[in-house]
């Protein structure tokens, strides 16, 4: 296997990454995935903030989002309501929080610790900019074979306790972000009823924020 390359994104690749993102999560309706025009305008704004994973000349993953003003004592949101209805129209230089809306990495290329090196990218950029933290609505996979039993929080809860493994909410636990509570109608994904789970990483270098219950 070739060296992956890890580099900010750029408007020429926006349909190239547009389209991971669509072939990664098949269950979540198009209309609250990236489009060309909305990876584009992150290139154009904020590429410190946003990173492609090039294997070759390919695009084959990237870890996206923007700067947001976010009340962590109003923690319920959407996703269209938090970022914009292109996923980066609600971005300002000046916000406190970085907002994590995307990390897509083609199946195959899995295994690699392509995730984990894309969080560290956010992180080290949150740490340059000097900005309180990350917060995200993160996808619960592994919650469609436990929906019929558990409410999304109780399945939270559990995955929290090491009872249950969800194959992306524990990861984002071993890389250092806090789950809290179920962000119900957060996206459009009939397989997990629109569930997310609000996730937040405190800047170690600032006071602590607080938390969020």
């Amino acid at each position: 296997m070739s060296e992956l390359r890890y580099e900010h994104i750029t408007v020429d690749r926006a349909e190239e990454l547009a389209g991971i993102e669509h072939s990664v999560f098949t269950t979540i309706d198009s209309s609250d995935l990236y489009d060309a025009d909305g990876i584009a305008k992150l290139a154009a704004n904020f590429p410190e903030g946003n990173f492609m994973v090039l294997d070759g000349d390919r695009a084959i993953g990237m870890g996206l989002g923007l700067l947001v003003d976010f009340d962590l004592d109003s923690p319920d949101h959407t996703l269209s309501e938090i970022a914009g209805e292109d996923g980066a129209s609600a971005h300002d230089a000046d916000h406190s929080w970085y907002y994590g809306t995307s990390i897509a990495v083609f199946p195959e290329y899995r295994g690699r610790g392509i995730g984990r090196r894309l969080y560290e990218l956010r992180k080290q950029c949150v740490r340059d900019l000097g900005k309180r933290g990350i917060v995200a609505g993160g996808v619960l996979p592994g919650y469609v074979d436990h929906k019929d039993e558990l409410t999304a929080d109780e399945y939270i809860d559990r995955v929290k306790a090491g009872e249950l493994y969800d194959p992306t909410l524990t990861f984002q636990i071993e890389n250092g972000f806090e789950a809290h509570h179920a962000l119900p109608g957060y996206l459009a994904d009939e397989s997990v009823d629109g569930n997310s789970v609000l996730i937040v990483w405190h800047n170690p270098d600032l006071a602590n924020d607080g938390d969020v219950e």
